[in-house]
């Protein structure tokens, strides 16, 4: 097989959205294993933005350049790969490389497109919904009439996990930044969504119930608040840390009501780890998709040669649901 030409981002220095770069490199036919795709659309994730600030380097063996979650078409099959055909619509959670034109999968990490949702609009779902399914479900174990918490609610995760629990029977609760953004979470689902901005929510939350299970983004003085409002038995997974995350918290809190602080992140996991994650996925979130109950919320869509105006928009914090890049 002759090697294939294909565009993807990198960022050489550290530094701002202008330090992204589009260059043409040739890919390698796939190796056992792995699935190469022409790619319909690349979902843009916080973690890029670490990446390209020189945060978060990629995982040793990742594919060069940015972007963790992709949509498009198979394009070649490495050997072994029995489960997809050339030609196949499929959304692929990727460890490097996935702002490009073609992007190389573990075929483990691949999945069918689902059925009900534009192809493009389908990039912004692999990344978002493994997370949510681990943290929440794995981990968080959320079970349904539970209270969940999700900090950050319009971020591309935030509805995502919104979605998917109150899908799974959950009573949802989420906090956003301005009334706008609030009342998305309550139009995807949320049973209660605050401003954090204008209102207490860990007072109110715990005033109204408190929560069983919250997934954090934030970190800071987000984790005591957490803590505060958490039940007995309760459950905070967090997943990042955008107003840090060195922390002074009281756990006497926690000891004396049996809760747990956990955390994970997923690009560096074990390639088995990420197929057992995407197996779950197809198995409970699929058939949510394609009943209409989980869909990628789509704030805006840039091309390829865009990206940096993608990661500005990414920066400036006032989008709603996923940013999208199409080659």
């Amino acid at each position: 097989m002759v090697e294939i030409s294909s565009r993807i981002v990198v960022a050489p220095e550290p530094g701002g959205p202008e330090k992204l770069v589009v260059k043409t490199v040739q890919l390698a036919p796939p190796a056992p294993g792995e699935v190469l795709i022409d790619v319909a659309a690349a979902g843009v994730n916080r973690p890029d933005v670490f990446e390209r600030m020189g945060f978060y380097p990629a995982p040793e063996g990742a594919p060069e350049g940015l972007g963790l979650e992709v949509s498009g078409t198979v394009r070649a099959l490495g050997e072994g790969v029995t489960e997809f055909a050339i030609g196949d619509p499929v959304v692929a959670l990727v460890s490097g490389g996935g702002y490009a034109d073609v992007a190389r999968a573990k075929a483990g990490s691949v999945l069918p497109a689902p059925d009900g949702v534009s192809l493009v609009d389908a990039a912004g779902l692999p990344e978002t919904v493994f997370t949510v399914w681990t943290n929440v479900f794995d981990a968080g174990a959320l079970k349904p009439g539970e209270r969940f918490l999700v900090h950050g609610g319009a971020s591309g995760i935030g509805t995502t996990a919104i979605q998917m629990a109150k899908a799974h029977g959950a009573y949802v609760i989420a906090t956003a930044g301005g009334p706008d953004r609030a009342q998305l979470c309550r139009d995807l689902g949320a049973d209660r969504a605050f401003d954090y901005h204008a209102e207490d929510w860990s007072a109110a939350i715990s005033a109204e119930g408190g929560a069983d299970v919250i997934l954090d983004m934030v970190g800071g003085d987000y984790v005591q608040k957490n803590l505060n409002c958490l039940n007995r038995l309760g459950r905070i997974v967090m997943i990042a840390f955008l107003k840090g995350s060195r922390v002074e918290v009281d756990l006497m809190g926690l000891m004396l009501k049996r809760q747990t602080l956990t955390g994970s992140t997923l690009r560096a996991r074990p390639d088995a780890e990420k197929a057992a994650i995407a197996q779950a996925v197809q198995t409970h979130v699929w058939p949510w998709v394609e009943a209409g109950k989980v869909r990628p919320r789509v704030d805006s869509t840039f091309a390829l040669d865009e990206v940096s105006k993608a990661h500005a928009r990414m920066d400036a914090g006032g989008h709603a649901g996923k940013i999208l890049l199409v080659p």
